[in-house]
């Protein structure tokens, strides 16, 4: 069986996170949403689950971090291509999300990078494996 992965989020306004990856072109898995939680699906083995900030602090004894102020992780993505990379960080900042650093292009490798609207940063990342294992043999 494939791993999966389960990033847990907290957020301040559910609904409003919904929407907003929505509009990046994510759906989210009724089944294991409700006024509290939503699964994002990412991928058929990758899922956010956004929860509000008292559910996510169901699974803490810590306090809960404000990804505005400081940054407490970066989920990085891969992309299919560069225009794949391009149209989702667009899409992203079209939603309201504000772009992270300058893109990084090394021409085997791009990436761009956004905060959410909680802060949290995402970055998603084109590589071409062709390239990189030339580079790797030299």
């Amino acid at each position: 069986m494939a791993k999966m992965i389960f990033v847990n989020l907290p957020v301040k306004n559910l609904d409003k996170s919904i929407e907003f990856f929505e509009a990046v072109g994510y759906s989210f898995n009724p089944q294991f949403t409700d006024e509290t939680a939503s699964c994002m699906v990412i991928s058929d083995t990758i899922f956010a689950m956004l929860l509000t900030e008292a559910r996510f602090a169901d699974f803490t004894k810590k306090p809960i971090v404000d990804a505005t102020a400081g940054t407490e992780v970066i989920t990085a993505l891969s992309a299919d291509s560069r225009a794949e990379v391009d149209e989702l960080v667009d899409k992203a900042i079209a939603a309201g999300a504000g772009a992270v650093n300058d893109p990084m292009d090394l021409g085997f490798m791009y990436s761009r990078s956004f905060q959410d609207l909680d802060g949290h940063q995402w970055e998603y990342v084109w590589m071409d494996q062709a390239a990189m294992a030339e580079q790797a043999q030299s």
